[in-house]
């Protein structure tokens, strides 16, 4: 059985969907959207005049007249906003350009086809207007009559009346504004005259009247004023129409900004109308009939107001026009030339903030103490005190939001929504009671108001009600329940009742008395008071609609007015000319953090225009600009915004990056790099349904593209950098790698970005490839840079930069431009990072190799490694190989070394005599050192890597060491036991270890994963792997060729006097590069650095003659000599002391790479085989023997 729901609950139920909370929790930033626009219309135009028969009957006929006069003004706002709209077809249309053209016939048949029903169109309008002026001309002549002038006429009558004035100042201007009609109209009769459409004369005529009425300007107003002029006393009338609306504008009896205007344009144009050949408005002011002073300063501070759409109009106007103006110029202040403060509106600001702040916080008041006390109780349970503060607080709201608009304000602050009812209440028992000689009109009026206005409880008026009788009030006064109503008031009734109770207090009653003598005055005030608020419950009856029409700023974009300007040559203007876009771009452009939640406030201008050009204006085409200028702008909106967004987090990461004491020791040198100032576009990045002529965008979505486009674009230039430089700029690059990575944490926070991992990847051009831009760059920069023009320095640990290059300069490409938000953030930031990067430019070290290995990976350094050894092999087996016979074959044969007694500098000689080929060889100290040191250079930097790569390895091991159960030893005082401390500590980390965590927890692809990973990790820790003992061993299979061992010896054990393996005749190169420089040239320390002594080092350990060369170097020799005899001399120009040293140190650097290398290459060997290979020989047999 279906449970039976109420309304009542229907409706509560309802209501709390207002609470549900959103998936998204998106701020609110922007007005409030109206997916379905819901306005009933409670104006009736008195169609129901006939049911209040009960109300005075002359008061009913108003109301007919009031009804026919509301439907004209209605049909006026339609020609009106057909002219405002006309855009010339003329221009459009191919003209016919001579006589003789063959298709003129069918150009003008087009033409006529094309423009006839917009013709017909200005024929009504012609037509309406010479009904409008007869219709209004008629009314006056009618209130103007001798015996009526002494009648009461009603404000509302009056203001009606007014409308009328403004709507023909409205229609004037906007005729005398398009010259589009004039053209259309004239192009219709040219082609209408050559088909010969137009052949009867009264067809003629009045295409020749509209014609006229079309080129004539002020046609309208002359019209108006000449009709006027023959009624007597028109004047009287007009000055109780601007007499009324000056009390309208004093007092604000007005609530939207259109009505303001209205006022204004009714006292200058009426004043127009009345200063002409038969009244003078002058006379007037002088028999205190009109008050011109008051309107000079309503004029004086309000100097423009806007007529139609983007048309606006200077009120003064119509006094610098009238007739008398001239000879009264000295009393007109309005229409000097100095500018009103009204339009200075940052003075306004500060007011209007005040207003704002003040008016939000009763608001926010009333709303929460509804919330907390008004929960759960019935509209009925309210008081009157409620009602009346809800009533007040409405009103006060709707007056500061059309005073805002009306000041043409470019941002609304605020809109208030409210869903509350306006329950009118009307009382008027007490004033029958108080009326005292009461007049038998005064009765009549007051039970016409009770019985069509009274609401009584039950439905029925009382059984003998005490003050029908003129019974006095008794001292408890009167209960009066007055039901809840759910609506209020009529239209016609609030009309009936304002309009009799504005007969009894008025100054003017048609007899000698007035009915207002015959009140009281405490009636007369009451019945002012209520007379006066009483205006505005139309108003707040229609809440919704009165809302919007204060709210609405739809007018700051329509530019017809200035479209028309150009006469034809701009179909449109571009977006930098469009109030809403402007307003938008300056919250964008001046990043005021206060303003960016408000960015979207401006661009809701859009949908207020386009709202009005659907439901007012009721044009297609106006929609279709403002929907291709809003597609056009929000692309912008968002691109400009995502750009700051991404400047705005790629700033704050390299603020947080920086390092901080180098920001205070800018600081104490006077050279500050500025904070980041705080912005707000958490906000905006919460945007997931942005409302836009009836679209609902994601934004988040938008800016998220852009974003990942920008970071793409700033990994891209970051790698692009650093492929225009040389190999040292690779710290550089991690710098703005580790920069793209904190942004990409900052942002990721607010929006779902890719993965760093994948945008890197991506940039790098490493998605599917082994190697990537980085890796590629590496190896081409080693190759082409590194090797040949770097010594290395091995007590500085460092590459250098040699003196004397060697290979040609190697040309990049041309560093990209950046903008600094692609780079660190900022100019500041970026010279900030550039001084500090300075330092690591001029060498490569160990924190290069260190950024080389995280960049790379192990796959880039496998490829890089994989390069280098093919370009060693080439060396080896080429310009090196080549270069070593062709040494071998003019090194001596047989080269003994001396002993000791001949003395260091006789053993110098012989070596300097013996070795003079080798010496004297040209191409040694430059091609053959070069390519050695090539060699050298790739040898250390695969070392180098791997230290690196060995250093950050062991961080990772030492990192995972917890979740895998590796736990170091701890330490055991006496007494303690190891395994129970142990156990105690494997309790105490068991959490943490990851395997059996996962195993009990995950998936079977996680549990796969995890003992992967915990597999690789224990076999890297335990194997011990170097890369470095592999690259050796690989170069030893490239020294194939017999000259490097040469023949073998033929004592069978080793060659000891013979010059033919590779030892030798290194020694001789050493020999060569030990012999000291003159003063201005470049030693080899300088030229080629370690690397050259790292290669033959090298290629001698290779070859196992490590030991044979520590023995038989000449150098060494000569070092051991000279050492025990102590002896400097100099020989063939060679100080020997001076050698001597220089042997010494390259000894020392030879002894360190043999060790070094030597370690590398019996790593492998294991701790078990420390067992040497002997070989056994036949000893020696002495030449006295041999004979026997």
């Amino acid at each position: 059985m279906t449970a039976q729901v109420t309304l009542e609950d229907a409706l509560s139920n309802v209501d709390l969907l207002e609470e549900l909370p959103l998936p998204d929790q998106q701020p609110c930033i922007e007005p409030p959207p109206s997916s379905l626009l819901y306005q009933p219309n409670f104006n009736t135009n008195f169609e129901d005049r006939n049911a209040f028969v009960t109300g005075i009957a002359r008061y009913i006929e108003q109301a007919t007249v009031h009804s026919n006069m509301n439907e004209m003004l209605e049909e006026g706002q339609e020609y009106a906003i057909m002219l405002y709209t006309w855009r010339s077809c003329s221009r459009a249309i191919p003209q016919v350009k001579c006589n003789e053209q063959p298709n003129r016939v069918e150009i003008y048949e087009k033409t006529v086809e094309v423009l006839e029903p917009e013709v017909t169109k200005l024929m009504n309008f012609m037509y309406f207007q010479r009904n409008a002026i007869e219709r209004f001309c008629g009314e006056v002549k009618r209130l103007c009559h001798a015996e009526r002038r002494k009648d009461f006429v009603s404000e509302a009558y009056l203001i009606t009346l007014g409308k009328f004035i403004n709507m023909f100042a409205v229609l004037d201007e906007l005729k005398n504004m398009k010259c589009s009609v004039k053209n259309d109209h004239s192009a219709y009769k040219r082609a209408a005259q050559f088909l010969r459409k137009m052949a009867d004369p009264q067809s003629i005529q009045e295409s020749q009247n509209l014609s006229m009425f079309l080129a004539n300007h002020n046609k309208i107003t002359q019209s108006l004023q000449q009709q006027l002029e023959v009624i007597p006393g028109y004047e009287e009338l007009l000055a109780d129409i601007v007499n009324l609306c000056i009390d309208y504008y004093e007092n604000k009896m007005y609530l939207t900004p259109s009505e303001k205007h209205m006022l204004l344009k009714v006292m200058g144009f009426g004043l127009y109308l009345m200063d002409g050949s038969v009244s003078n408005i002058y006379k007037l002011d002088a028999k205190k009939r009109i008050n011109l002073s008051k309107i000079d300063k309503f004029f004086k501070q309000l100097q423009v107001v806007p007529l139609f759409g983007d048309m606006q109009i200077e009120l003064a106007r119509y006094i610098k026009t009238s007739a008398h103006y001239e000879e009264n110029k000295s009393r007109w202040t309005c229409t000097s030339s100095s500018s009103s403060p009204q339009y200075n509106i940052c003075e306004q600001m500060i007011q209007i903030r005040d207003d704002h702040m003040r008016f939000i916080s009763e608001l926010a008041r009333y709303s929460n103490s509804e919330v907390v006390t008004g929960s759960g109780r019935q509209e009925a349970q309210k008081t009157d005190a409620e009602y009346r503060k809800l009533f007040d607080l409405s009103l006060q709201g709707l007056q500061l939001l059309s005073q805002w608009s009306a000041h043409v304000m470019e941002v609304v602050w605020g809109r208030v929504e409210s869903c509350c009812v306006i329950c009118v209440v009307f009382t008027l028992n007490g004033s029958l009671v108080r009326a005292h000689s009461p007049a038998l009109l005064v009765l009549s009026v007051l039970q016409a108001i009770r019985k069509t206005v009274c609401d009584w409880e039950g439905g029925r008026e009382p059984f003998n009600d005490p003050a029908l009788r003129g019974e006095k009030d008794p001292k408890s006064g009167f209960d009066v329940k007055v039901p809840r109503r759910a609506v209020g008031p009529s239209s016609t009734q609030l009309y009936m009742v304002r309009t009799m109770l504005e007969s009894l207090i008025a100054d003017k009653s048609g007899s000698k008395k007035t009915l207002r003598s015959s009140l009281e005055g405490p009636t007369i005030l009451d019945i002012e008071k209520f007379h006066r608020e009483s205006f505005f419950y139309t108003h707040l009856i229609n809440f919704s609609e009165t809302l919007q029409q204060c709210c609405d700023l739809s007018q700051l974009w329509f530019r017809e007015f200035f479209l028309e300007l150009t006469m034809g040559r701009r179909i449109q203007f571009p977006i930098e000319m469009s109030m809403p876009w402007i307003l938008t771009d300056h919250i964008l452009e001046t990043k005021e953090a206060s303003m960016m939640e408000y960015v979207l406030y401006s661009l809701d201008l859009y949908n207020d225009s386009a709202h009005y050009a659907l439901t007012k204006f009721k044009k297609q085409f106006l929609y279709d600009e403002i929907e291709a200028e809003v597609n056009l702008c929000f692309d912008q909106f968002v691109y400009k915004l995502a750009d700051q967004i991404f400047g705005y987090y790629k700033v704050m990461a390299g603020s947080l990056l920086l390092d901080k004491r180098l920001r205070s020791e800018c600081k104490n040198q006077g050279a500050t790099i500025p904070l980041l100032t705080s912005n707000r576009y958490e906000t905006l990045l919460k945007q997931r349904h942005v409302q836009l002529l009836g679209r609902s965008i994601d934004l988040n979505r938008l800016i998220t593209q852009r974003i990942s486009a920008a970071m793409y674009k700033s990994l891209e230039l970051s790698i692009g950098r650093f492929e225009s430089e040389d190999l040292t700029s690779i710290v550089e690059l991690d710098g703005l790698v580790e920069i793209n990575k904190m942004t990409h944490k900052l942002l990721s926070r607010y929006m779902t970005l890719d993965s760093f991992d994948a945008m890197f990847r991506e940039a790098n051009h490493n998605v599917s490839a082994p190697y990537g831009r980085i890796t590629l760059h590496v190896f081409w920069e080693l190759n082409y840079d590194f090797l040949p023009n770097y010594c290395y320095n091995g007590s500085t640990n460092r590459f250098v930069r040699t003196v004397l290059p060697f290979s040609q300069e190697f040309q990049r490409d041309k560093q990209p431009n950046a903008q600094p938000q692609y780079l660190h953030g900022s100019k500041a930031l970026n010279l900030a990072y550039s001084s500090i990067y300075s330092n690591y430019r001029n060498f490569v070290g160990p924190p290069h190799f260190k950024v080389i290995c995280r960049l790379l990976g192990y796959q880039g350094i496998a490829v890089v490694m994989e390069e280098l050894l093919k370009v060693v092999k080439s060396l080896l087996q080429g310009t090196i190989l080549q270069y070593v016979k062709t040494l071998m074959e003019v090194m001596p044969k047989i080269c003994r070394l001396p002993r000791h007694e001949y003395g260091s500098p006789g053993i110098l000689e012989f070596f300097h005599h013996q070795l003079k080929d080798i010496v004297e060889y040209a191409e040694l100290k430059t091609v053959c050192f070069q390519n050695l040191r090539e060699v050298g250079n790739a040898i250390l930097f695969c070392l180098l890597i791997e230290q690196s790569l060995s250093l950050e390895e062991v961080c990772d091991l030492l990192h995972a060491a917890p979740f895998q159960n590796i736990l170091p030893r701890v330490h055991v005082k006496e007494g303690e036991r190891l395994d129970a401390k142990m156990k105690r500590l494997e309790s105490k980390y068991a959490p943490l270890h990851l395997v059996p965590l996962i195993e009990r927890l995950g998936t079977p692809q996680q549990i796969a994963i995890a003992r992967e990973g915990d597999l690789l990790t224990k076999e890297r820790l335990c194997c011990g792997l170097s890369m470095f003992e592999v690259i050796l061993t690989r170069i030893r299979t490239f020294l194939d060729d017999p000259i490097w061992r040469g023949p073998l010896p033929s004592n069978g054990v080793m060659h000891v006097d013979e010059c033919v393996e590779f030892h030798r005749l290194w020694s001789a190169m050493q020999f060569v590069y030990c012999i000291p420089v003159g003063t201005h040239e470049f030693t080899v320390e300088q030229c080629f650095g370690d690397g050259l002594h790292w290669a033959g080092c090298m290629i001698i350990v290779l070859l196992g003659q490590q030991r044979r060369f520590d023995v038989l170097d000449f150098c060494y020799h000569l070092l051991k000599v000279q050492k025990h005899d102590g002896k400097d001399e100099v020989i063939k120009n060679v100080p020997l002391k001076k050698m001597v040293e220089r042997i010494r140190k390259f000894q020392i650097l030879n002894d360190e790479i043999i060790a070094t290398l030597d370690k590398y290459l019996k790593s492998g060997d294991g701790e078990g085989t420390p067992v040497e290979h002997v070989r056994c020989f036949q000893p020696p047999i002495h030449q006295s023997l041999a004979s026997n």
